[in-house]
């Protein structure tokens, strides 16, 4: 390990982490609104929230540079103002991760909400509980696995990202070069003895998380069930 360069092995955890959070806290009201509306605009939001799947990781960091670049209206809203830059940041990482991950969680957690039994929501209903605390005592609950993969999924995209965040936040050592950067520069530099190092070191790290991950899972199901 002596030589080797761990930064970007531990930016890359930091930006999965934070994009997961993010991700949990923006996907699962997303998620309970398209589990409950049938219309043509949730139909709508469900295509769009869909598209980071199909789409080539590149196009989505394009897109994202087009929106949120120095020369676009939040960009220089949020620089101005703010003094917030968020192309070639770790903030830049971090957005980018979110944007491949979260449908990944919505998506699960979207058909674990719809497997609630409806009986046991109006139920609550009947006993005069809130909606907000039917949800988060009724519904979260019995959605507890599909929320759970769906968080793991979530992660592991997340920790994987190349093609938009490389787009987005660029590969700058010390500063926004996450790990699958950091194996493309070796490549690139002809290092492939590094190159080698660094994908063994992320395929490791990255059996790990998940398997941590999983096995809370499963206490987690043993404990609820």
């Amino acid at each position: 390990m002596q030589g080797i360069n761990l930064f970007p092995l531990v930016l890359s955890v930091q930006v999965a982490f934070s994009a997961t959070i993010l991700a949990i806290a923006i996907g699962l009201p997303i998620a309970f609104y398209l589990s409950r509306e049938k219309s043509v605009f949730s139909d709508f939001v469900d295509t769009l929230i869909s598209l980071p799947i199909v789409l080539p990781p590149t196009v989505l960091g394009y897109y994202l540079l087009v929106l949120l670049g120095r020369n676009s209206t939040i960009g220089r809203f949020l620089e101005d103002y703010f003094d917030i830059m968020i192309v070639f940041t770790p903030t830049g990482a971090v957005i980018a991760a979110l944007v491949v991950s979260i449908p990944f969680l919505i998506k699960s957690a979207k058909a674990s909400f719809l497997s609630v039994d409806r009986n046991l929501i109006h139920a609550a209903r009947m006993l005069g509980r809130t909606e907000i605390n039917i949800f988060l005592t009724v519904i979260i609950p019995l959605s507890w696995r599909g929320i759970a993969s769906g968080t793991t999924l979530a992660f592991a995209r997340a920790l994987g990202d190349f093609g938009a965040t490389l787009m987005v936040a660029g590969g700058i050592p010390g500063r926004t070069m996450t790990m699958p950067i950091a194996v493309y520069d070796a490549l690139l530099a002809g290092n492939r003895d590094l190159a080698n190092i660094l994908v063994m070191i992320m395929t490791g790290v990255s059996i790990i998380v998940l398997f941590l991950i999983n096995r809370l899972e499963r206490k987690g199901f043993k404990g609820g069930a």
